[in-house]
């Protein structure tokens, strides 16, 4: 079975924020992307819904857990404890091939 971790987060932010939770996120991409265990890291957005959508692969969960220690990911983090609507939808999943 592969180490490797694919994560799916819907993030759901308040109307007042959303280009706030946006552009927070996305100005860690690049940041993320040269991460030794990150894979693929993508944001993407449905405006009509007001939601923004992550898309990772990670080598593992210590490479997830790197990420997270990150100064730059805390700051969104925190930040986000004022932005959001609700708790982030997160799923971790295993490739299976």
């Amino acid at each position: 079975m592969s180490e490797q971790l694919n994560v799916i987060a819907r993030i759901a932010p308040h109307r007042e924020h959303y280009s706030a939770a946006r552009d927070a996120i996305c100005s860690i991409v690049e940041r993320t992307r040269a991460e030794p265990g990150c894979i693929e890291f993508r944001v993407s957005e449905d405006p009509a819904k007001g939601t923004l959508h992550l898309y990772e692969e990670w080598r593992d969960e210590g490479a997830l857990a790197a990420h997270h220690a990150q100064a730059y990911t805390a700051a969104v983090f925190e930040a986000y404890r004022e932005w959001l609507a609700e708790e982030p939808q997160i799923l971790h999943l295993r490739p299976v091939r």
